[in-house]
């Protein structure tokens, strides 16, 4: 096990911080100048190229422990971290087509997501999005991405779009745009329940064009057996677990404190640590919360040291990304029960949770996918 990389006073200010984040409905930037700092955004790089030389384990444990500070800043590094993870575990793989991603990430660039569409259920098998293929290999693209977290800061815009300039073989383009690019715009339209801090807002492409040593994939529709598919599914879904354990890791650190500080005149005065009731919501959610531990550090060793699933690979991705959200969900409600009526005050940082939990179960894989992707693995296709 390593040390913690963000020292504890640094996490205490980040801590501090997220509630006027979540209230201003801004940006973290401190946060982020303060990760920065830390060299965050080359967790993934190796010592030799200047980075920390961490593995998607060692990350997601980093990742769970900001996120017990602040979820929404952890949630929103998370877009760069995939993007590294993937970069790493290409690599690793003998694949070196991201290997820029890694300089550029220890020189100060920042990554982001422009994959999510709106009614696109595919997520990585399919596009709405045009990709236009230029004369000398570069691509323009057009269409609406949304969720697209980091948006008031991204340097390197990661996103697709389906090529059908042969109809009988169409491609799906991945490739970085850069933020100095013209043909695009980023709407200010985040205002949201939770995870506000993550100023997700919706990117428009209009034609804007990624250089050719920039078009780093093309893959056809559908099921791909191609690596870039399992890294990223691989970091996002296991990176996203550990944001939402680090969620519950809080919650019940709440719980624990308020079950000490309220007293019942019921009882005498006597500590709500002491009711049998209270005592047993605080250890069902323990138990629930315990599990999740072995999962995703497991799943994050598998990956790094290249183990090989086969097709349960992506089953078993899903699978710790529903589980760590919806276990987080029922940590942080067992965690209000033991509260009290105070969760339901704006100041409460339970409540604050509550809100950021919630954003867990509109990740890829959501639930149902996430099923599907299961039952298929272990029973094949549904046949007609």
């Amino acid at each position: 096990m390593h040390s913690p990389l963000i020292p504890d006073d640094v996490i205490a200010r980040i801590r501090s911080r997220a509630a006027g984040y979540d209230r201003d409905n801004v940006f973290p930037h401190e946060d982020l100048a303060e990760l920065i700092g830390l060299g965050y955004l080359g967790l993934f790089a190796s010592t030799d190229q200047g980075g920390r030389g961490l593995g998607l384990a060692a990350v997601a444990r980093e990742q769970r422990r900001l996120a017990a500070a602040a979820p929404a800043t952890a949630l929103a590094i998370n877009m760069h971290l995939v993007w590294t993870g993937v970069a790493k575990a290409l690599r690793d793989r003998g694949d070196e087509s991201l290997a820029f991603v890694l300089d550029e990430a220890v020189a100060g660039e920042i990554f982001a997501f422009g994959n999510s569409e709106p009614g696109n259920d595919l997520v990585l098998l399919d596009s709405r999005t045009r990709a236009d293929r230029h004369p000398d290999g570069a691509y323009s693209f057009t269409g609406r991405k949304i969720f697209t977290s980091l948006s008031p800061v991204w340097t390197r815009l990661g996103v697709f779009g389906r090529d059908d300039t042969s109809p009988d073989a169409p491609q799906l383009v991945h490739a970085f745009i850069d933020r100095a690019a013209g043909g695009y715009r980023i709407e200010d339209d985040w205002d949201t329940l939770g995870m506000r801090a993550t100023q997700s807002h919706t990117t428009i492409l209009e034609g804007v064009t990624a250089p050719a040593d920039r078009v780093f994939r093309r893959i056809a529709p559908g099921p791909s057996a191609d690596p870039l598919v399992f890294a990223i599914f691989a970091n996002f879904e296991i990176l996203v677990a550990a944001v939402y354990a680090g969620i519950a890791d809080r919650a019940l650190e709440l719980a624990v404190q308020a079950a000490h500080r309220r007293t019942s005149l019921k009882s005498g005065g006597r500590p709500y640590a002491s009711d049998p009731d209270i005592r047993h919501r605080v250890a069902e959610a323990a138990i629930a919360l315990d599990a999740l531990e072995p999962q995703i550090d497991a799943l994050g060793r598998d990956v790094d040291e290249l183990v090989d699933h086969g097709t349960r690979w992506f089953s078993k991705l899903v699978g710790v990304k529903v589980r760590a959200t919806e276990t987080a969900r029922v940590v942080v409600d067992q965690a209000i029960r033991v509260t009290g009526g105070s969760a339901m005050s704006n100041s409460s940082e339970l409540g604050r949770l509550y809100r950021d939990v919630l954003a867990g179960m509109f990740h890829p894989s959501d639930d149902e996918s996430a099923h599907a992707t299961v039952a298929n693995s272990l029973l094949g296709p549904v046949t007609e």
